[in-house]
Formats: structure tokens, sequence, C-alpha cells
């Protein structure tokens, strides 16, 4: 059989699995068992335990469980309410009012939680139903929360990242620095977009009354906390005192030491933090170990490289490619996760992307704001399913709600290639480069 005909039929049999519901985990490697055991001469047995163990045991993954356990920390305790009650009288007066609450709120907190969904459900459990009772229309507030609340996989520390700098063997501490300024410039364009659509309903839209100056001093001492943390963080890895596993260990202990301060702590919370981020670890641990039989699969297939060489050779340039794999990108949205798209994309096409130039780094966070238009096309954007949960409204309508900040998404992805030191920059000047 050809390398086209192997390629197709483990793709078909990928997506029976998914299907059939089996997990994603098991799917990824039983297809890598098939291609091991059916397509080459190497022994599966073997072959599959080196995989498993290799996968999920390189240091960076450390870092992973940690920033996961910050996030659930954060996300059990009243941070959110407080953010918003903060952010209220700072942002009142911009044009569109409140509902920039959702944007930066969802950038703070992604910016300590490193993940879309749960930026969204924390932002939205407090925002929702406040921007709701006070009457801002129902359109702008769940779509700017659809489309603010993927900004969890890009501004740093990120979930996608880590995956990705494992697999990719790309340093995860410059890839959270190298997604600083696209985030920040995403957020911004996310702010601009609301202040726009709320010029057209401007008179449908609450008018929210000037708030004294000893208002905004309070919401400005409920923000520096959370701006202390993501500083000590980010700085600390940017400044190269720590590498990203040991920012994740000043995370954790930063977000203990906020709920002690904040008379949060108590014994349950500390449980159920510590169970989530059991929980999140050991499934994203599954995916990767699954990825890592399908990957060393297809290296022993030989499939990559064909792939590579094809590209190479037909002259295709890195801005058809780019094209072409961003409407693979949006396909794949449809149906899967985001951590799903990367682990079973990067083995084939990482070595594409190093055939034709692309630096890895930038590929990198390209990949992010791909996985990020996931999280809000139905029908499993896991976004859309968190706001249809606080709201109950349907899947389809909040996803037509999230339209304008879907081309917001794919106008960054234009400003990234056009200017891919927007990514690039800010890790060249890292301590240490």
């Amino acid at each position: 059989m050809s390398l086209l005909g192997i390629g197709l039929l483990l793709v078909a049999l990928l997506f029976l699995l998914l299907g059939l519901g089996v997990y994603v985990g098991l799917a990824l490697l039983l297809v890598g068992l098939a291609g091991l055991a059916l397509f080459t001469t190497a022994p599966p047995g073997p072959n599959v335990a080196t995989a498993l163990w290799t996968s999920t045991s390189g240091w960076s993954l450390a870092a992973l469980p940690l920033f996961v356990w910050m996030g659930e920390i954060l996300y059990r305790s009243r941070l959110a309410q407080s953010l918003f009650q903060g952010l209220t009288p700072l942002l009142a007066r911009l044009p569109g009012g409140l509902l920039h609450v959702n944007v930066v709120a969802s950038a703070l907190f992604a910016a300590v939680i490193g993940s879309s969904a749960a930026t969204t459900a924390t932002v939205g459990r407090f925002t929702l139903p406040e921007l709701l009772r006070r009457g801002y229309p129902k359109p702008l507030a769940l779509g700017s929360l659809a489309g603010a609340g993927t900004l969890g996989f890009l501004i740093p520390p990120s979930v996608v990242m880590i995956v990705y700098g494992v697999m990719a063997e790309v340093s995860v501490a410059r890839l959270f620095i190298a997604g600083v300024v696209p985030g920040a410039l995403l957020a911004l364009l996310f702010m601009f977009t609301v202040a726009f659509l709320a010029f057209f309903r401007r008179e449908e839209l609450p008018r929210e009354p000037a708030p004294p100056l000893a208002e905004v001093f309070r919401g400005l001492g409920a923000v520096l906390p959370v701006l202390v943390l993501i500083l000590l963080v980010l700085g600390s890895i940017y400044l190269g005192v720590a590498t990203a596993t040991e920012a994740a260990a000043i995370g954790v202990s930063g977000a203990l030491a906020l709920t002690v301060l904040r008379g949060e702590f108590n014994r349950e919370l500390l449980r159920e933090s510590l169970l989530g981020a059991v929980r999140t670890t050991s499934l994203i641990g599954l995916i990767l170990a699954g990825a890592g039989v399908l990957t060393l699969a297809m290296g022993f297939t030989g499939i990559p490289r064909a792939l590579a060489a094809w590209v190479a050779e037909s002259g295709i340039t890195p801005l058809l490619f780019i094209l072409f794999l961003s409407l693979v990108y949006i396909v794949l949205g449809w149906f899967l996760d985001g951590i799903s798209i990367v682990v079973l994309t990067i083995s084939v096409i990482l070595p594409v992307v190093k055939a034709i130039g692309l630096d890895p780094l930038w590929f990198g966070i390209y990949l992010v704001i791909m996985v990020e238009f996931a999280q809000i096309t139905p029908p499993v954007g896991f976004n859309l399913f968190v706001i249809q949960s606080l709201t109950g409204e349907d899947l389809f309508r909040i996803a037509r709600y999230s339209l304008p900040f879907m081309g917001v998404l794919l106008l960054m992805v234009v400003l990234l290639v056009a200017f891919p030191g927007l990514a690039t920059w800010l890790p060249r000047t890292m301590m240490g480069g």
C-alpha cells in the first residue's frame, strides 16, 4: 500500500474510534499500535512501551500539573467576584461599558489559569448574570465572553503551549514569552470590537454613572494582587530567574498565599483543587501518551518525511501552506478540542514546517490561535458549551453571537503572518535568549 493510502486508512480509523466515543488518548494509542503492527516491521511491544515512557516523562511536563493546580486554586476562590467588582469602576465609562469586563477579566485570568474553558467559566459565572441584569444586550454579553475566553490559551501560562513545546521540542519558557505580545494585542482587538459593536446598539446599552474616585482606587486594589501574581510568574521566566517549571511552583505558592491573605484558604479548597488538577493532568497525560505512540508509528511508516520532502520539492510557499493549514485546522475544530488538535497533527505537520523554513516558535503561536478559533466553533466548541451551561442558551445561537470575534481571531492570524516579530521579538530579548 502507498504512503498516502496508509495515511488515509489511519485517519479513517482514528475518526471511526472517535465517532464511537473512544477516549481521544486511547484512540490515538490504538491507531498508533495498528500502524506499527500492520504497516511496519518494528516490534510493537517494546516500541509502544518506550513511546509511552518518553512521551510522559519529560522534565518540561512537570510544569503542567503545577500550572493546572494554580488555575484550580484560583478557580475555586472568590477572586473572580472581587475582580469583577474591581474592574467595574475602571471600565464603566469606556464605549461599550461593562462589556469590556469580559475581555479584561478574561485576559487577567488567562495569565493565571492557563485554560480557555476554565477562564470562560470563571469569568462568566460572575459577569454574565450581572451584565444581563443591568440590561446589556445578550448577543454582546455572550459573544464577547465566548471570544475573550479564548485568551486562556494564548496568554501564558498556557496548557496548550506546554503540550506543543513538549511535542515539538521547543522551549516552553520561550513559548510563554512569545505569547505575551500577541495575547495583549488580541485582547485590545477584542475590546475594539466590543466598542465597535456597542456603537451600533448604543441605544440599548445602559448608561453607567461616573464612578467616584474612591471606587476607582478600590478597583485598582482588587486588580493589583492578580497583576503581582502575573508578574511573579512571567517576570521570573523573562528575567531568566526561573524555568517554566520553577515559575509554575512560584505561581502555585503565590495562589495559595493569595487565598490565605483573602481568608479563603481551607481544607475543602485544597482538596478540591488537588483533585481537579489530578483529573485534568491525567486526561492530558493520556492524550500525550497516545500521541507518543502515534508519532512513533508515523515515524516508522515514513509519512512525515515523505510529506516534508514532497512539500519542499513542490515549491509550495510558506504563505500558501499556512492558508491551506488554516482551513484544515478550522475543519478539525468542528470535531476536536484544542489539545487533541495539537497532538493529532504536530507529528505530521512539524517536519513540513521545518522543511519550508518556518520558525517552530512562531508556528506554535500560530497554532495556539487556530486552537482558540476551535474553542468557539460548533458543534464541539468548549467555550460554547461552558456558556450554554451558564445560561441555557442554544449552542448555535451562542456561536452566531461569537462570529465577530471569530473574525478577530482570523485577523490576528493575518497580522501574525504579516508581522512575525509579534511572536519572535520578545523571546529574543529574554535573559539568556
